[in-house]
C-alpha cells in the first residue's frame, strides 16, 4: 500500500498557484453567461437594499426569512472553497475517506444545532454567537471570543478570494490581481447594498449554479474513468484497496492514506472538529438566526442537511476521477496540484456552453464562502467590537453606516490574509487547521456552558484561552517540530481539535470550582433545561420546546440515521 503522506504536497516548481497550463479553451458563450450571472448578482443587492431600514435588517436581514430561504443559503454558504476545491482536493489525495468530512463530520452536528442548540441562539434574541458569551458568562469571554472569530473570519474570507483569484488565472487567462479585485468588488458591492439579505439570496442563487457545474463534471468524469468499476479499478491498483473505502486501514496501529485512525476520525472528526464547526461557527448560524421564528431557524439546518447526505459525491468523485486519470497528482514532476483536480477535468471533459456554467458555478461557489465569511465578519465586528466596546449608545443609523465601512475594511483585509494559503497544496488542510484553533475551543466552552450551571463567569475566559492555546502548541510545536509522530496534517488537526478540546474542558472545571457561580435568575434561556421569553411565544409562532415537535424529531432521526448507516455500509 502507498506510504501515508507526512504533509501537504510541495508546490509544483514554479509555481504558487494551480498549473498555469490548465488554460480553459472559453469563447463568447461562456463569458456571455458569466456577464448574465454577475448582473443578476448585483440586481439582487440592488433590491436588497431596499428592505434594509435598520441595523437588525442589515445584519440579519430583520429575521424575517423563510426556512427554506435560510435553509439553502445555509449550504450555500459552506459549499464554496472549502467545499469544492478543498475536498476534490482531499478525494485526489486520501481517496473516499473523505465522506467522513460529510456523513461524520457535518450532518450529525447540523442536527445538534437545529435541535439543541438554536432553541438558546434565537430565545436569547442574540445578534451572533460572541454576544450568546457575553449573556452566558463575562465581557472577557465576550471579547476574546469576538476578536478570535474576526481574525478566523478573515482568514477563511481570505482562502476563498485566493482560490478564486487562481482558478480565474489559470482557467481564463485574467491576471490574479484582475481577479481579486472584480472578485471582491462584487462580493463587497451586494453585502454593502442589502446586507445580509443580499447575501443569503445570492446565496440561494449560488446553490442552483454550483450544482449545475458539479453534476456535469461528475457524470463526465465517472464515464472518462469507464464508470465505478473502472474508477476503483484504477485506484486500487495505484493506491492500494484502502484508497477506496470509507473505514479500510482505519484501526489503530494501521497504516492508510488518511494518517489517521477510526478513533481520531470518530473523535476528532465527528465530534470536535464537526460540532466546533456547525455549532460556533457565526458565518452558519447567522443564516438560522436570521429566520422569521423560531420554528425556521430550527429547521434551517436540517433542511440543510439533507442535500449535505448528496453532495458528498460531487466533490469526492472528481478528486478519485483526477486521482486515477493523473496518478503522480500533487506530487513533485506531475505538474498538477491536489487543488488542480476541478480544473483539470473541466479543461478535460466540458464543452463551450456547459463550460461557461462550470466556470460561473465555480466563481459563484468562492463568492458564498468569502460573502459568509465577510458578512459574518461585519456583523460581529460592528455589534459585538465596536458598538459594545468602542461606540456604544450611538444612534442605529450609525451603525449601519460603520457595518457598510467594515464590509469594506474586511474585504481588504481578506486580500491580505488571501496568500497565507499559498503554502498549502490542500487548502483544505489550512482550513480544518483554522477550525482546531477556532472553532473548536469556543465549542467546548459553548457545551460547557450550556450544560453546566455551575460553570462560573469567569471560566469561559480562560477554557477559551486555554483550548486555542492548547490546540496551536500541538500543531506548531509537537507536530511541526516533530516532537510527535502524526502521518498527516489533517490527523494533525484531529489530534490538536482533541487536545484543545479537553484542555478548555479541564480548565473551565478547574475555575469554576474556585470562582462562583452565576446568580440562576442570569441564567434564564442560557442553559439546558431553563426557559427564556424568547422561548414561549405562542404556539403558533412555532416556539414550543424541541422535544415537543414529533415532526421535527422525525426530520432529525431520518438524517441522523442516515449518517449513521450511510459510512458502514458504503
Amino acid at each position: 500500500m502507498q506510504t501515508p503522506p507526512t504533509g501537504p504536497a510541495p508546490l509544483a516548481a514554479g509555481h504558487s498557484y494551480l498549473a498555469a497550463e490548465l488554460r480553459l479553451p472559453t469563447n463568447w458563450l461562456d463569458y456571455t453567461i458569466l456577464a448574465i450571472y454577475f448582473v443578476v448578482v448585483l440586481g439582487i443587492g440592488f433590491a436588497a437594499r431596499r428592505s434594509v431600514k435598520t441595523s437588525l435588517d442589515f445584519f440579519l436581514s430583520g429575521r424575517s426569512l423563510p426556512a427554506w430561504i435560510t435553509g439553502l443559503a445555509f449550504i450555500s454558504a459552506n459549499l464554496a472553497a472549502t467545499e469544492i476545491l478543498g475536498m476534490a482536493a482531499n478525494s485526489a489525495q486520501y481517496g473516499a475517506y473523505t465522506v467522513h468530512w460529510y456523513w461524520i463530520g457535518a450532518i450529525p452536528a447540523m442536527v445538534f444545532l437545529g435541535l439543541v442548540m438554536m432553541p438558546f441562539y434565537y430565545g436569547s434574541k442574540v445578534r451572533s454567537v460572541p454576544e450568546f458569551l457575553l449573556l452566558r458568562f463575562d465581557k472577557a469571554a465576550h471579547l476574546l471570543s469576538s476578536i478570535l472569530f474576526a481574525f478566523a473570519a478573515i482568514l477563511i474570507a481570505g482562502v476563498n478570494l485566493y482560490a478564486l483569484a487562481i482558478v480565474v488565472e489559470a482557467l481564463l487567462g485574467w491576471p490574479q490581481w484582475v481577479a481579486i479585485v472584480v472578485a471582491g468588488a462584487f462580493v463587497l458591492g451586494y453585502i454593502t447594498l442589502g446586507g445580509l439579505s443580499s447575501a443569503i439570496y445570492n446565496e440561494v442563487l449560488q446553490f442552483f449554479v454550483i450544482l449545475a457545474a458539479l453534476i456535469p463534471i461528475t457524470i463526465l468524469g465517472l464515464k472518462k474513468a469507464g464508470g465505478w468499476d473502472g474508477l476503483t479499478h484504477k485506484l486500487d491498483a495505484a493506491h492500494g484497496h484502502n484508497f477506496t473505502t470509507a473505514w479500510g486501514g482505519t484501526g489503530i496501529g494501521s497504516a492508510n492514506p488518511l494518517g489517521a485512525n477510526w478513533l481520531t476520525i470518530v473523535l476528532g472528526l465527528g465530534f470536535v472538529l464537526s460540532f466546533g464547526y456547525w455549532t460556533t461557527n457565526f458565518a452558519e448560524v447567522q443564516r438560522a438566526l436570521s429566520a422569521k421564528n423560531l420554528s425556521a431557524s430550527k429547521r434551517t439546518p436540517l433542511i440543510a442537511a439533507y442535500p449535505k447526505i448528496f453532495i458528498v459525491f460531487l466533490v469526492m468523485i472528481p478528486g478519485l476521477v483526477a486521482a486515477a486519470l493523473v496518478p503522480k497528482i500533487g506530487q513533485p514532476g506531475s505538474g498538477l496540484q491536489y487543488n488542480d483536480a476541478i480544473p483539470y477535468l473541466m479543461q478535460e471533459l466540458l464543452p463551450n456552453g456547459v463550460l461557461g456554467i462550470a466556470v460561473t458555478g465555480l466563481l459563484a461557489a468562492f463568492m458564498a464562502g468569502m460573502a459568509a465569511n465577510v458578512s459574518s465578519f461585519n456583523t460581529v465586528f460592528t455589534t459585538d467590537i465596536w458598538a459594545r466596546y468602542v461606540k456604544p449608545g450611538q444612534e442605529d443609523a450609525y451603525y449601519v453606516r460603520f457595518g457598510r465601512w467594515i464590509t469594506v475594511i474586511g474585504v481588504a483585509a481578506s486580500v491580505g490574509t488571501a496568500f497565507l494559503a499559498s503554502s498549502f497544496s490542500n487548502i483544505m488542510s489550512y482550513l480544518q487547521t483554522l477550525f482546531s484553533f477556532f472553532n473548536v475551543p469556543m465549542f467546548v466552552v459553548f457545551i460547557v456552558g450550556m450544560f453546566w450551571k455551575r460553570a462560573s463567569a469567569k471560566s469561559g475566559f480562560w477554557g477559551l484561552l486555554a483550548g486555542t492555546a492548547t490546540a496551536m502548541v500541538n500543531y506548531f510545536v509537537f507536530y511541526k517540530e516533530g516532537i510527535i509522530s502524526i502521518p498527516s496534517d489533517q490527523g494533525a488537526n484531529f489530534v490538536s481539535a482533541i487536545a484543545g478540546f479537553v484542555a478548555g474542558a479541564v480548565v473551565m472545571v478547574a475555575v469554576s470550582l474556585f470562582t462562583k457561580p452565576k446568580p440562576a435568575e442570569e441564567l434564564q434561556g442560557l442553559v439546558y433545561g431553563t426557559t427564556s421569553p424568547g422561548m414561549t411565544e405562542a404556539p403558533a409562532e412555532g416556539d414550543d420546546a424541541w422535544y415537543r415537535k414529533p415532526a421535527l424529531l422525525g426530520w432529525g432521526a431520518v438524517v441522523l440515521a442516515a449518517a449513521c448507516y450511510i459510512p458502514f455500509s458504503f
